[in-house]
């Protein structure tokens, strides 16, 4: 599969510091603690989005902001530039929210 550059700049971005149980609120978490993981590290989402198969980009060279010692992040691609789905498993607007793909994420990784 290509990936055009000029398209992953629409792409949905994924910081591990996300979904890590070991982070607050305040430092970068966005999921509850109890859904969360222990130090997910970019590779384990890329693996997690090839299980669900959406298509994902990882990009070791950003930091992210509120700590620059994380490094990495992952975009990953919800909707196709006609709008239609990548994952027709994902069938409401509501399971293309940010908490929800990373709620889906994790329960991967628990499943993988």
């Amino acid at each position: 599969m290509q990936i055009d550059p000029a398209n992953i700049k629409k792409w949905k971005v994924i910081y591990p510091v996300y979904i890590n149980s070991k982070k607050t609120v305040a430092e970068g978490r966005r999921i509850g603690v109890t859904k969360a993981c222990e130090n997910p590290t970019c590779i384990e989402i890329g693996d997690c989005c090839s299980y669900l198969k959406i298509p994902f980009a990882i990009e070791l060279d950003k930091a992210y902001p509120r700590d620059f010692m994380q490094r990495g992040r992952v975009r990953v691609q919800l909707k196709r530039e006609d709008g239609s789905l990548c994952n027709s498993e994902i069938d409401s607007s509501k399971d293309l929210d940010i908490q929800s793909l990373l709620h889906s994420l994790l329960f991967s990784v628990h499943v993988v």
